[in-house]
């Protein structure tokens, strides 16, 4: 379920820089610590969004799931790609992660092979259900919605411009967005899908 108490992509708070590859000469502030992120972001992004990405370089395999968070958080964190051992208060137990992200791989690939949906309710489908797992201890949101433009890419759409700025902290825009996850857990995926229509 998703709660509004905590941002669906919470900053990463500046007691808790375990696992931080940056130097360690110097005290990181959250703005710095997210630029350095998003500069590793843009390499991940570059190579799966600026072309339609082929499914031997994006498979939506279990293995491609960890290797794209670690491609995207990999040069800035010693955990990226790799499961949390942490509750979070969002998201499913820890020890359910493993199984949970085996059975989102498998359930891509039957959408996929069996054309269950729409490309983009099947890319909210991936969005919502990534985002309720939450397996790493952070970044899910921006890794969540990635998975879902690279289907979209993929399946001869454009990518969703998510604005991940306004995301990130109390605004209308990351309260629709909440209120659209919210709708999704209970099985309603209208106002989700319609996100996943507005590209560029």
């Amino acid at each position: 379920m998703i709660h509004s108490t905590k941002p669906i992509d919470d900053a990463t708070p500046l007691d808790d820089i375990s696992g931080l590859k940056l130097p360690r000469d110097k005290v990181y502030t959250l703005k710095e610590i997210y630029v350095h992120e998003a500069k590793n972001i843009a390499i991940a992004t570059l190579k799966y969004l600026s072309a339609s990405p082929s499914k031997k370089i994006a498979p939506f395999s279990y293995e491609w799931l960890l290797q794209l968070h670690e491609e995207m958080f990999g040069n800035v964190w010693e955990w990226a790609g790799k499961f949390r051992q942490i509750e979070l208060s969002i998201g499913i137990k820890a020890y359910q992660v493993p199984m949970a992200m085996k059975e989102l791989s498998d359930d891509i690939e039957f959408w996929d092979k069996h054309k269950t949906f729409d490309i983009y309710e099947t890319a909210a489908r991936i969005h919502h259900k990534a985002v309720q797992i939450h397996p790493f201890q952070n970044g899910n949101g921006r890794w969540s919605r990635m998975l879902a433009n690279i289907y979209l890419r993929q399946n001869g759409s454009m990518p969703v411009k998510w604005q991940e700025d306004l995301l990130a902290k109390e605004n209308p825009k990351r309260d629709e967005y909440i209120q659209a996850l919210k709708k999704a857990d209970c099985g309603d995926y209208l106002s989700l899908i319609e996100m996943h229509k507005i590209t560029y």
